[in-house]
């Protein structure tokens, strides 16, 4: 059945409705007396955290300065959990406690102390009471494994009384949890609480049915979560490796204490290797794509030492719809998708046959990324297709978001057919044809996109083509402005050549020529979302062309040096 906009509309009004009125009938009323129950008498391990320790944040926090989310609150002596918090992300990272994982450097009893000081006072301010951002599902998740993964470090020379305080409050959280956890929304918020839940289960007293019904629960998500080509549903790179760093973890907790691990958890995990490779250019870092932003090299090192199906990288990843090509030290990534599902769709990007390009250990066409801790204005933004190395059409993105709050950002309309064709000579030739229908409502137009590479790896060459849904050219009447986008990493140093020509030059020395003869070409500013500082200027190539006049355009990138 196809449904124009309107009804479109109303059927989404509808389900979200439905959805809210039906967690609200499953959940009834919360009260904290409803989760009371037995409070364990000790924990049996602690999980390892694979995350990197900086013992600076560690002596921050201990001096009431805590560094998160990009910005530093100065609590001036006070408990930071009674006082106004800067942005909503900042909270979310601070009641998660995955700071926890710095104060591992502590080194002196003063240093215990302060730290149990401030556990006790989030136990004392929110632990009673269910309600806030402390106390949304995906806070929580972290927050369990947190407390988990750093209990020797929270716990150290522990009086009796905050021993039982902790372990108390910790139950409580995992009841609460398992309650709430089957009505949290599709993604990876929903698979890091079968996961905390699966953790709790062996990490703490528990029953033979109680752990094997965590463990299939564990079991039940990852099959719907984690594609058959190892990429999580989401479609976003940076998902796998962040639920990675939580999963390997858990996989060597259950082996070490001699329980059945789940049955999906270590074919998962062997799945999800390889798609992580997918999406890595050479130096090392990860594609940009649908929420991915900035990765910390020993943070996707030490997920990739645990990696036993080394090889080369897939040239497809066929149900995430990515494709990748590969000659000499050149790689294209390159998106061929859209969101698998309207929940799905909350942190997707509207950048299908967006590409990035990489020689070596430079990375030259990017996407813009996410940001890592910016406001939502910037974080949809970033989602737009002009934030993306690909066409827009007059300046209006190929898929459409909700502006509703009762909605949430879902895409509402767009994407809904995206073919794909590999023109492959092995040793010779990688080249992909891939078009998309996101402007054909708007505008009557179907993007194509070629992308080869050749010579080696020295020569990448495009071509952009835009047509009728017959795949004829644009009628003349049609008054449609295209322009092609070519996001620059921010280390390329750009100049121009000539008229028709842009000389890109790498740190290191490397050089590629981008020439384009069609349509306008210019340097404009432009802004990368994803750099580890937070949101920075930088600078895109454009190529403006009229739909009507000049229906495609070809392009180059050779290399130089």
């Amino acid at each position: 059945m196809v449904f124009s906009g309107k009804q479109r509309l109303l059927y989404l009004y509808l389900r979200e409705g439905w959805r809210r009125f039906s967690r609200r009938i499953s959940l009834g009323r919360l009260t904290a007396m409803r989760f009371a129950g037995s409070t364990p008498d000790r924990l049996i391990v602690a999980p390892t955290d694979l995350r990197a320790i900086d013992p600076f944040v560690a002596e921050e926090i201990l001096e009431g300065r805590f560094p998160l989310a990009g910005r530093v609150l100065d609590t001036e002596g006070e408990s930071p959990f009674e006082i106004d918090l800067p942005s909503h992300e900042f909270a979310a990272r601070l009641h998660s406690f995955g700071w926890l994982r710095h104060l591992r450097a502590i080194r002196e009893d003063a240093g215990y102390v302060r730290l149990r000081q401030i556990v006790d006072d989030w136990i004392g301010s929110h632990g009673r009471s269910i309600g806030g951002i402390a106390w949304e599902a995906d806070v929580i998740a972290q927050r369990i494994i947190a407390w988990l993964s750093h209990s020797p470090v929270v716990l150290r020379n522990a009086e009796h009384g905050f021993y039982r305080r902790f372990l108390k409050s910790l139950a409580f959280q995992v009841r609460y949890l398992r309650h709430i956890a089957d009505t949290v929304c599709d993604g990876e918020a929903r698979l890091r609480v079968r996961m905390a839940l699966a953790m709790a289960s062996v990490s703490m007293p528990a029953s033979v049915s109680a752990i094997r019904k965590a463990s299939r629960n564990l079991d039940l998500e990852l099959d719907r979560q984690i594609l058959p080509d190892g990429a999580h549903s989401s479609r976003s790179p940076r998902a796998g490796l962040e639920l990675l760093l939580d999963l390997l973890p858990l996989r060597q907790t259950y082996v070490n204490l001699g329980h059945d691990v789940p049955s999906r958890l270590i074919p998962c995990i062997d799945r999800m290797y390889p798609a992580l490779r997918f999406f890595r250019h050479q130096g090392g870092e990860l594609a940009l794509f649908n929420g991915a932003t900035s990765v910390l090299a020993h943070e996707l090192a030490s997920v990739l030492r645990y990696d036993e199906t080394a090889g080369e990288p897939f040239h497809s990843l066929p149900h995430a719809h990515y494709e990748r090509l590969s000659l000499g030290e050149t790689v294209v990534i390159m998106d061929t998708g859209r969101p698998l599902s309207i929940d799905l769709s909350r942190s997707a990007h509207a950048g299908c046959l967006s590409f990035e390009m990489s020689s070596g250990r430079n990375r030259f066409v990017i996407n813009s990324g996410a940001p890592k801790f910016a406001g939502e204005r910037f974080r949809q933004m970033a989602r737009a297709t002009a934030a993306h190395s690909t066409v827009t059409v007059n300046d209006t993105s190929s898929c459409r978001f909700s502006q509703s709050r009762f909605l949430g950002p879902i895409m509402t309309s767009g994407l809904s057919a995206v073919l794909v064709e590999r023109r492959d000579e092995p040793g010779r030739i990688e080249s992909l044809w891939a078009s998309h229908d996101g402007y054909l409502a708007s505008f009557g137009l179907l993007h194509e996109r070629d992308i080869s590479i050749l010579s080696g790896g020295r020569l990448l060459r495009g071509r952009d083509r835009l047509s009728r849904g017959d795949g004829a050219d644009p009628d003349a009447a049609n008054a449609a402005s295209a322009v092609a986008r070519f996001h620059i990493h921010p280390a390329i140093a750009m100049r121009r050549a000539s008229d028709s020509e842009i000389y890109l030059a790498a740190p290191d020395g490397e050089a590629w020529l981008f020439a384009c003869r069609d349509g306008e070409l210019a340097i404009e500013e432009d802004i990368f979302f994803a750099d580890p500082s937070g949101v920075r200027a930088s600078s895109q190539i454009t190529v403006t062309f009229a739909a009507a006049a000049q229906p495609e355009i070809q392009w180059t990138l050779t290399r130089e040096s």
